[in-house]
């Protein structure tokens, strides 16, 4: 069951198009990671999704209805952006009031369980507190309101790594146990890596591959091989599934696109003296697939 369906979604500030002819797709209960550079678009999507921006043309659809200036959509929707929104004369007990009285999904046993496993002191004052500290408080916030939806911008930056341990835990339990969708952009692609179900990864105004994380490991592959024989390397060599290449010593490591156990048979059918398949991180994963999509091809690292 789809959770976001984006049809042609267009965006432009003062005549210059962000976001054009964009799709995009989130199945409910999935965690879903944002991807891309820079000035891609990602903060402006989120921003559309959330009902922030009015879309120039195109369709958003949260379960199946329009978001922008829909009341009762917006309150299943928990949105985090970069910067801190929280009023900083506020303590972070006057913003649960406040919440509580925005919000008709409120969960009092919620915040005190989240505000017990972060160790937060309610009392204190926003502005009082680090930018880490801050984002803790927003996140016991935005989980208190029992969200269908959360929308997540950069939102575990800052954070020390036990800190972001504990709220993935609280919001995986709530995907697991509630169905709740996640969207989240971010730069840290090890973290997406870990909790992702599908990637978007966004270039040109557009989301130029969305697939599950699982399906973009299983058609780009790292591989390590080495031959007693020279014309069977330079035939290996040779191939046009091949998208990077490294040799090192009498090793040959290769970046390699197509179906694992195709190329697993026929290399192996040329009988290498050496040959391992390897895990790609989505770090590579993401470099390749953009080169694909027309970014200048760079020597790999590894």
């Amino acid at each position: 069951m789809k959770m976001i369906e984006v049809r042609g979604l267009k965006k432009s500030f003062e005549k210059l198009y962000v976001l054009d002819g964009l799709d995009m797709n989130v199945n409910k209960g999935s965690i879903y990671g944002l991807v891309g550079p820079n000035g891609a678009g990602k903060t402006t999507l989120i921003k559309n999704m959330v009902g922030i921006y009015k879309p120039d043309a195109g369709q958003i659809k949260i379960n199946g209805e329009d978001v922008y200036e829909n009341v009762d959509i917006k309150q299943r929707i928990a949105y985090m952006p970069d910067e801190n929104t929280s009023f900083k004369n506020y303590s972070i007990k006057d913003m649960a009031k406040f919440y509580k009285g925005i919000y008709i999904n409120w969960s009092s046993e919620k915040y005190e369980k989240v505000k017990a496993v972060l160790g937060l002191d309610e009392k204190i004052k926003i502005d009082k507190l680090s930018k880490g500290m801050k984002k803790q408080a927003m996140f016991l916030l935005l989980l208190s309101t029992m969200p269908e939806l959360m929308l997540l911008d950069e939102p575990v930056d800052g954070l020390d790594p036990m800190v972001r341990k504990k709220i993935w835990n609280i919001i995986i339990e709530d995907v697991v146990e509630r169905e709740m969708t996640v969207v989240i952009s971010s730069h840290n692609l090890r973290e997406l890596e870990d909790f992702c179900d599908t990637i978007g990864i966004m270039k040109g105004k557009k989301i130029v591959i969305e697939k599950e994380l699982d399906e973009l490991r299983s058609v780009i592959t790292k591989i390590q091989v080495a031959f007693d024989n020279e014309a069977s390397r330079e035939e290996l060599l040779a191939k046009d599934y091949i998208l990077a290449k490294e040799t090192k010593g009498n090793m040959d490591i290769l970046i390699v696109r197509g179906s694992q156990d195709e190329i697993r048979n026929e290399i192996e059918a040329t009988k290498p003296k050496l040959f391992d398949i390897m895990p790609l991180t989505l770090e590579e994963i993401f470099i390749y697939e953009m080169e694909e999509a027309g970014y200048e091809k760079n020597e790999l690292i590894v």
